[in-house]
């Protein structure tokens, strides 16, 4: 006698035997949905709960063998709104047929002919794997809904970029949009260049009263101001450095970048850009905009920073630090949003260079806070607070790519090159110097053994 016949034909009048006919339903519902109709109900439906079920594995084990052969693989197909369409639709489908097939079976179960005392367990048992499974599909579905809004708000869908002398370099920009400035103006500025195998990561800073700054070859800039920007004291706005380059192109020559906003950028962007090549010699293919106004809310979101303060820091008051509201101490912080923005934005008490370094401080926590776990458990909050803080040129298309890049890159120590003093005077650059330096620190030399 087969499995099927005492569960599809059983003795309603035994309460033992019907109680343990209702555990096997549950159970098999559970372990491969479909098959509880399989032996005890409308075969058609369990057919297709059993097809659909074994495509979700198939489908499960596909993913894991192509991530643990090309990672960048799985990263790009999940960094794409089509991709997480996909994925959405095929949760809430098999989110609506686990919640057929559960409800069917407890139909089958027929609990009034069980054991009184075994009913509730029952129920509970079927209703509780219901709701944990569902609302994980759910949840699942939401999130890849976010994501898919969060990327197609932040990436664009331009051409990717092929990585130069083996590196992609990104320039970083952290915009001070705050409610006491007259618009967005750049208030640090690096450039990250990245091994395109490795993931070997080199930040380069610059500061902002770098003057004059030469710009790279083809920059419409470079024939307005070919001794460089602020050379004897020549720009269009009242303070000639390497920030007021963005404020002037905006304001009085956006003309010169037609084509920015097209792709995804700004005319002041793309004059930074410019500068910047000019000044490290690098070719930048991407920049990354971070507006420190909506900062605190990305900090939030991923539940706050760890900082080591080595000075205090104000919040508030002016430059004499009178009328300071609070003092962020020296030691360790966990800070919010609140507490971590002003650590990177208090200009009062220390210099533009102690301020670079705090910046660089905070990215690197950010950096750490970025984990799985913290993602996807806060992953609206962060798809959030990431579209109003940040803007990029980076193409969707690229993002697997630098997700698996950026997996190398955590696993490394960064290196970091400060171009302030004493390493250089900002007032009087020397770029041979500086182009000199960021070659050193791509690429050190190997240091030649001794007795050689």
């Amino acid at each position: 006698m087969s499995i099927a016949t005492p569960l599809r034909h059983p003795d309603v009048s035994s309460a033992p035997i019907m109680t343990k006919r209702a555990w096997w339903l549950v159970g098999l519902n559970v372990l491969l949905p479909g098959s509880a109709q399989i032996v005890a109900g409308s075969k058609k439906l369990g057919r297709v709960g059993i097809v659909a079920t074994l495509l979700l594995w198939l489908l499960a084990i596909v993913t894991l063998v192509v991530y643990l052969i090309s990672p960048s693989s799985i990263y790009t197909l999940f960094t794409q709104t089509g991709g997480l369409l996909v994925l959405q639709i095929l949760l809430v489908a098999y989110a609506v047929l686990w919640i057929v097939l559960t409800l069917d079976t407890l139909r089958l179960v027929r609990l009034v002919k069980a054991k009184p005392n075994a009913r509730g367990w029952i129920a509970a048992f079927s209703v509780i794997v219901l709701v944990g499974l569902t609302c994980t599909a759910g949840y699942a579905s939401v999130v890849a809904g976010s994501a898919r809004g969060a990327l197609g708000n932040i990436f664009s869908a331009g051409p990717s970029q092929p990585p130069v002398d083996g590196r992609y370099n990104i320039m970083l920009l952290g915009g001070d949009a705050g409610p006491d400035r007259d618009g967005l103006r750049p208030d640090s500025m690096s450039v990250v260049s990245i091994d395109a195998n490795t993931g070997q990561a080199v930040t380069i800073g610059l500061p902002r009263d770098l003057d004059p700054v030469p710009f790279s070859a083809k920059s419409p800039l470079r024939t307005i101001y070919p001794d460089g920007y602020g050379y004897e004291d020549r720009c269009d706005v009242d303070v000639c450095q390497l920030n007021s380059i963005y404020t002037e192109v905006e304001l009085y020559k956006p003309e010169l970048y037609p084509n920015a906003k097209k792709n995804h950028s700004e005319p002041g962007i793309e004059a930074m850009r410019d500068a910047l090549e000019g000044a490290t010699g690098l070719t930048i293919q991407y920049y990354v905009l971070i507006d420190m106004q909506g900062f605190s809310d990305l900090v939030d979101a991923l539940g706050g920073v760890d900082i080591n303060v080595t000075e205090r820091v104000p919040i508030g008051g002016d430059e004499n630090l009178n009328g300071v509201a609070e003092w962020i101490e020296p030691g360790m912080h966990h800070m919010d949003g609140y507490h971590a923005q002003w650590y990177a934005r208090a200009r009062h008490g220390s210099t533009d260079y102690d301020r670079m370094a705090r910046q660089r401080q905070l990215q690197d926590a950010i950096l750490k806070q970025v984990n799985p776990v913290n993602v996807v458990s806060k992953f609206q909050e962060i798809a959030s607070a990431g579209a109003q803080v940040m803007k990029t040129d980076i193409p969707q298309s690229m993002l697997g790519y630098f997700v698996d890049l950026g997996m190398k890159t955590k696993s490394l120590p960064v290196k970091q090159l400060e171009l302030v003093p004493p390493t250089i005077d900002p007032e009087h650059p020397d770029y041979a110097q500086i182009h000199g330096l960021v070659t050193q620190a791509l690429a050190p030399t190997t240091p030649t053994p001794s007795g050689k």
